[in-house]
């Protein structure tokens, strides 16, 4: 059966989509630990991260280079953190995080809340620097 995350690359379920190429598709996490916080996903669906074979891996990672550069640009901070979990869905995916101190990515900590045109507007503040 299809990941949730499959379902919203395909579009069948909605998404605040950043950009996607041939191997990955990036997408603003719903429950956000700070504006800007990306999930980016390998198109292949693989339950764990090291469950991608190298090609798949390879292009996440690369990937993710590109989508925090143009997150750091659009929301300055100290640094992007990286953080693979996987415990919460069974689909290979990377967190991006805006951060200035260590405790920004405690993922125990209150998620923040956005309206719809809010998330909007960071997905266009992140897509005019890619």
């Amino acid at each position: 059966m299809a990941s949730i995350f499959t379902k919203i690359i395909r579009g069948d379920i909605p998404c605040y989509k950043i950009a996607e190429n041939e191997y990955c598709f990036s997408f603003l996490d719903i429950n956000p630990l700070q504006k800007g916080h990306v999930l980016v996903v390998s198109k292949t669906e693989a339950d764990q991260l090291f469950d991608l074979d190298d090609k798949a891996y390879s292009e996440l990672l690369a990937y993710t280079k590109i989508i925090s550069i143009a997150i750091k640009k659009a929301f300055p901070c100290n640094r992007i953190g990286m953080s693979v979990i996987g415990l919460e869905v069974p689909h290979a995916h990377i967190h991006l995080i805006p951060i200035n101190l260590e405790k920004d990515m405690n993922f125990a900590q209150t998620k923040k809340s956005f309206s719809i045109v809010e998330f909007e507007s960071i997905v266009a503040q992140i897509k005019a620097y890619l």
